[in-house]
């Protein structure tokens, strides 16, 4: 079953689908489609910019227009929800809902939900409403979808939150990681110290370190050379770019400072990643 919602005058998408198969070619439609892939029944393999993951039953994952994606086993079935910024921004909506650079965000860290079974009734419901609305034609239709994907997103940010290192964390120490979550996926081709971000902030570097000491084990100097060689890792397996283009690209003067940095990284120079790539 598939559902799509679309608006021409103002080039807005919203669709749901449930799927055994990869026939939804929106799903990989990269640079386009934010994406919400939901595990409905036993285990399917995914690559997520050439990253293997293996999703079990209830789980979901968040993809942005950034991510590539390839379903590696698609016997299994399996939900998506797709839109596109026109049809709902989440940045515009930050405020709202939470989930810029935190469900959302360009880095390798990419958020999977999973759901208990109260979880899983609860969201089956919210799907189904979904459903529903779809089969309802009027002027308000496509104000109802955004309402009822809104809540979708909230329940989902407010379950990842479960997960992190301190779950009680405050709301508004929270916002300033989110902040620079986002602030990173901006910037990182061309500001790759913690102390460019903390005064884009106005926060110290020692504040920063601190509150990602309390959010997981990741420090913010993590967060930027995390982001930079996973730019890296799709440059050299979707383009034809050569290592020297890629790391001008990416803000080091010094191709061999690149290189270094690359293999320190991942573990192996950038010929070796492209021969050993799962893709």
């Amino acid at each position: 079953m598939n559902n799509t919602f679309i608006n021409k005058r103002e080039n807005s998408q919203f669709s749901i689908s449930d799927c055994t198969s990869s026939s939804n070619k929106l799903l990989f439609e990269k640079d386009k489609y934010y994406r919400v892939i939901w595990i409905r029944s036993g285990e399917t393999s995914i690559s997520i910019d050439g990253i293997r993951y293996n999703l079990h039953e209830n789980q979901i994952v968040f993809l942005t227009p950034l991510n590539k994606l390839e379903l590696r086993n698609t016997t299994n079935e399996f939900r998506s929800l797709i839109f596109n910024r026109e049809f709902y921004c989440i940045q515009d909506h930050d405020q709202e809902v939470s989930c810029h650079g935190y469900l959302f965000f360009g880095s390798s860290d990419v958020p999977i939900v999973s759901l208990n079974k109260d979880e899983q009734i609860s969201f089956d419901l919210l799907y189904e409403d979904m459903n529903e609305e779809f089969n309802t034609e009027d002027q308000i239709q496509g104000e109802m979808l955004q309402v009822l994907l809104k809540q979708f997103l909230i329940k989902s940010t407010r379950l990842v939150r479960k997960i992190l290192k301190n779950p009680n964390i405050y709301q508004d120490k929270l916002d300033i990681i989110r902040q620079y979550n986002v602030l990173v996926e901006m910037h990182f081709r061309n500001k790759h110290k913690v102390s460019l971000y903390a005064e884009l902030l106005n926060k110290s570097p020692k504040t920063l370190s601190n509150l990602f000491r309390e959010y997981n084990d990741k420090s913010p100097l993590r967060v930027i050379q995390d982001r930079i060689i996973l730019e890296a890792k799709r440059l050299f397996l979707y383009t034809n770019k050569s290592a020297k283009e890629i790391s001008f690209e990416l803000g080091f003067d010094d191709t061999a400072h690149f290189s270094h940095f690359f293999k320190k990284m991942v573990g192996k120079s950038s010929t070796e990643f492209k021969k050993t790539s799962i893709l």
